[in-house]
C-alpha cells in the first residue's frame, strides 16, 4: 500500500470509528448509559446489526474497498436514520467529553500507526477505551458534583425536602403539590422528568435557590438500590410512595422487586412522615399514612373531577379518575405542612392538567385529548373510561404500554375494543398484543409517524373525540 493510500486508509478508518461512536453513544444516551440495557434489552436489535455489526465485519473483510461502502452506503444510511429519529442525540457535556476522548484516542492511535508505517487495522480498541474512560470520568465528576450539592443542601437553613417516587403518577403529584404550596412557601421542584441521582445533583447545583423553603424531588428507578441511593443523598423529611405497578417490569422482573425498590425511600435518616399508596402493602402506623384509604365517591367526566377524602368533598377541572389518588396525597402533604382544607380546596379548583397528561383542546369541531405522557395501565384505562362518556365517535392513537408485559397490553386491548371506533397503533412494539382483542374498531397501523397528520385527516371527521394515549419514541 502506498504512503498516500495508507494515510487515506487511516483517516477514513478514524472517520468510521467516529460514526460508530455516534451511533453507540446515541443508544447509550437513550437508556441512561446502561450497558446491559443497550446490549441485551434493546427494542430494535436490527439497528445494532445494521449500524454496528455488519459494518465492523465488512471493515475487517473487504480491505480498501470497504470505504466505497462507508462513503456511499453507511454514512448516508446513518444520516437518514438520525434524521428520522424523534429523539435525537443531545450534545450534553457528557457527550462532548466522550467525543473529545474518542478524538484524542484516534489521534494517538493514528500517530502510532504512522510511525510504524502501517495502515490502521484496529477500530474497536479506541471506541471501547473511550467508552470506559468516559464512564470513569463521569463517575469522578459525579462524586465531585455530589459533594458540592451536599454542601449546598446543608447550607440552606430549615430546608424541608419532599421526595416522591412511584411506578407512575410521580410527575403529576410533584406538579400538583408545587401548585398547591407555591403561594405559601418558597418552593422549588425538579424540572420536567428529572428523577435520577445524577439529574437531581445537577439540578441542585445549577438551579436550587438558597432561599428555598421546600424542595420537591421526583425519584425514579431502573434497578434495586436506585431509590435508596437518592434517599440517602437527599435524606427527605417527607416521603411519598405512590402507586406500584408493572411499569419497567423488564428491569425489575417482578412487582415485588418494584415494590421493595420504591420502599427504599423510607430509609431516609431524618424521615418525619411517609404518605404511601395502598399498593405498597404497608400498614398505617406512626409516621406512616396510607393516603388513598379514605378516598371515595370519585366522579370523573370530560368537565372535571369530584371526590371525597375523609368525607370532605373536593372538586377540580382536572380530567381523569386516577388524578383523585394523586390529589389525595397532595392534600395530605399540604395539611401536614399547615394548610387548611379551605385553602387547599381553592387551590384544587384552579389546577390545570400537567402538560401532555389529559390536556383537552377543541379544534375544528373535534375534541383532542393529549394524554401522551400517561404510560401505565391504571392511568390509560382510566382515561378510556373517561372517553367512554362521550357520545360521538372516539378515535385512539397509541403504542400501547411501553416497558410493560404483554398481559397488560392484552388487558388494555379488551378495554379499547369496547370503547373506540377507530384505533391507530403508532408503534410495532406492542402491536401483536394490542391486536389480539381488537375486533370492533377500525384498525390503522402507523408505519411512519411523520404521516400522522395525513392519517388523522383521512380517518377522523367533525365531531370526533381524538385521544393521544401514551407515546413511544422511534427507538422503541
Amino acid at each position: 500500500m502506498s504512503l498516500f493510500s495508507q494515510e487515506f486508509f487511516n483517516v477514513a478508518a478514524a472517520c468510521f470509528v467516529l460514526s460508530l461512536g455516534f451511533y453507540v453513544i446515541t443508544c447509550f444516551q437513550w437508556f441512561s448509559y446502561r450497558v446491559e440495557r443497550v446490549l441485551f434489552h434493546f427494542t430494535k436489535p436490527a439497528w445494532h446489526v445494521f449500524f454496528f455489526i455488519i459494518p465492523v465485519v465488512l471493515f475487517y473483510t473487504t480491505g480498501r474497498y470497504f470505504f466505497i461502502y462507508f462513503c456511499f452506503a453507511y454514512l448516508p444510511a446513518l444520516f437518514l436514520w438520525h434524521k428520522k429519529l424523534d429523539k435525537k442525540l443531545v450534545f450534553t457535556g457528557r457527550i462532548k467529553r466522550f467525543f473529545a476522548i474518542l478524538i484524542i484516542a484516534l489521534i494517538v492511535q493514528n500517530l502510532l500507526y504512522f510511525i510504524a508505517n502501517k495502515p490502521n487495522s484496529d477500530i474497536i480498541l479506541p471506541l471501547v477505551m473511550s467508552l470506559v474512560l468516559s464512564h470513569f470520568l463521569e463517575k469522578f465528576n459525579s462524586f465531585k458534583f455530589q459533594q458540592k450539592a451536599n454542601e449546598k443542601l446543608n447550607g440552606i437553613k430549615n430546608l424541608k425536602i419532599i421526595m416522591i417516587t412511584a411506578s407512575y403518577g410521580k410527575t403529576s403529584i410533584k406538579n400538583f403539590l408545587y401548585e398547591i404550596l407555591k403561594d405559601d412557601f418558597v418552593v422549588y421542584k425538579t424540572p420536567r422528568s428529572v428523577n435520577t441521582l445524577v439529574g437531581i445533583i445537577k439540578d441542585i447545583n445549577e438551579n436550587l435557590d438558597k432561599n428555598t423553603q421546600i424542595y420537591i424531588a421526583e425519584a425514579g428507578a431502573r434497578q434495586s438500590g436506585d431509590i435508596a441511593e437518592i434517599s440517602s443523598f437527599l435524606n427527605p423529611q417527607i416521603v411519598v410512595v405512590g402507586e406500584i405497578g408493572a411499569q419497567h417490569i423488564e428491569y425489575f422482573k417482578s412487582i415485588e422487586n418494584v415494590r421493595a425498590t420504591k420502599l427504599e425511600a423510607l430509609k431516609s435518616s431524618r424521615l418525619d412522615m411517609a404518605f404511601l399508596h395502598s399498593s405498597t402493602l404497608k400498614e398505617q402506623g406512626s409516621g406512616v399514612e396510607i393516603y388513598d384509604r379514605d378516598l371515595g365517591e370519585i366522579s370523573a367526566t370530560l368537565d372535571g373531577l369530584e371526590f371525597k377524602l375523609e368525607s370532605i368533598a373536593f372538586k377540580t377541572t382536572l380530567l381523569g379518575k386516577f388524578n383523585a389518588s394523586n390529589l389525595a396525597v397532595c392534600i395530605k402533604v399540604a395539611r401536614c405542612l399547615g394548610l387548611s382544607d379551605d385553602k387547599i380546596s381553592k387551590k384544587l379548583s384552579h389546577l390545570k392538567n400537567v402538560e401532555h397528561r389529559l390536556e383537552r383542546m377543541d379544534a375544528k369541531n373535534k375534541i383532542i385529548i393529549d394524554d401522551s405522557f400517561n404510560g401505565n395501565f391504571a392511568g390509560m384505562s382510566a382515561s378510556y373510561e373517561l372517553v367512554a362518556t362521550y357520545n360521538g365517535r372516539k378515535v385512539l392513537i397509541t403504542p400501547g404500554i411501553v416497558e410493560s408485559t404483554s398481559d397488560e397490553n392484552e388487558k388494555l386491548s379488551r378495554i379499547i375494543n369496547e370503547i373506540f371506533d377507530v384505533v391507530m397503533i403508532s408503534s410495532a412494539l406492542n402491536a401483536q398484543a394490542l391486536l389480539k382483542h381488537l375486533h370492533k374498531p377500525q384498525i390503522v397501523i402507523i408505519k411512519d409517524k411523520s404521516k400522522m397528520q395525513e392519517l388523522l385527516s383521512e380517518h377522523t371527521r367533525s365531531g370526533d373525540l381524538i385521544l393521544f394515549s401514551n407515546d413511544a419514541p422511534s427507538f422503541m
